[in-house]
C-alpha cells in the first residue's frame, strides 16, 4: 500500500515522512491553513529522496501558473482540487491527480469521464476544498474498477486507515489533518499512520 502525507510545511516533517516510508508528499499551493509558496517548497523538496513523489496541490489555478510553480519548487505531480479541465494540465508532462468529492453514487459514476493519471476520492468540501478531516461513505467506492489509479483521502487517520483500505482497496491513501496535533504535523502520528497503512492486508477483515 502506497502512502501520501499531504500539507507539509517543514523540512523536519517531510524528511521524517520520507524516512518512515511515505511514497508521496503533498504541498498545498491553494488558499489553506497549510498553504506554502514555491520557494518554501523548493527548500524542502531539494532535501528529499529522488524517487518520492513531490505533489503540488492546486485549486482552479491556471496551467501557466502551475507550470511556473512546478519548475521553481521541483514538483513531480500535479493535484487538481477545483473545477479544472484536466486535459489542459496534462500537456505539461507531469502526471495529474484529479480530486473528486464523493457524496453519492453519481459522483462515483463521474469518475469514468475524467481524464487523469490518478483519481483522488475526497470528502465534500468544507471551508477549504480539501484537508477538512471528514470522511465520506467508503462503501460507495467499494466497487470501483479503476482501483489501480485511485487515491483515497478524506478523514483518514491512524485508527481508521486499515478499515478504509480493506473497504476501498485503493492504490494509495492520502492523509493530512489525520496526522496533525493542534494544526501541526505530528511526527509520531505520521509514523503510526504509515505503519498501519503499509501493514494492512486487504484480505483481512
Amino acid at each position: 500500500m502506497k502512502v501520501k502525507i499531504c500539507g507539509l510545511k517543514t523540512v523536519e516533517a517531510a524528511l521524517h515522512a520520507a524516512h518512515e516510508g511515505a511514497d508521496a508528499l503533498g504541498f498545498v499551493f491553494a488558499r489553506s491553513k497549510r498553504q506554502i509558496y514555491a520557494e518554501q517548497a523548493r527548500e524542502i523538496i531539494q532535501e528529499l529522496p529522488e524517487g518520492i513523489w513531490k505533489v503540488g496541490v492546486f485549486v482552479n489555478e491556471t496551467p501557466e501558473k502551475i507550470a511556473e510553480i512546478a519548475e521553481i519548487a521541483g514538483l513531480t505531480h500535479i493535484q487538481l482540487h477545483g473545477e479544472e479541465e484536466t486535459s489542459l494540465y496534462r500537456k505539461q508532462g507531469k502526471e495529474v491527480i484529479k480530486s473528486v468529492s464523493i457524496k453519492t453514487e453519481e459522483d462515483i459514476d463521474r469518475i469514468r469521464q475524467i481524464e487523469a493519471d490518478y483519481i483522488l476520492l475526497d470528502s465534500p468540501p468544507g471551508h477549504y476544498k480539501g484537508g477538512n478531516g471528514t470522511k465520506f461513505n467508503w462503501e460507495l467506492a467499494a466497487g470501483l474498477e479503476v482501483r489501480n489509479r485511485v487515491i483515497l483521502a478524506g478523514g483518514l487517520n491512524p485508527e481508521n486507515v486499515k478499515t478504509a483500505i480493506q473497504t476501498v482497496h485503493p492504490f494509495m491513501v492520502d492523509v493530512s489533518s489525520g496526522v496533525e496535533t493542534e494544526g501541526e504535523k505530528d511526527l509520531a502520528k505520521i509514523s503510526v499512520f504509515i505503519r498501519e497503512a503499509k501493514g494492512t492486508r486487504e484480505d483481512e477483515k
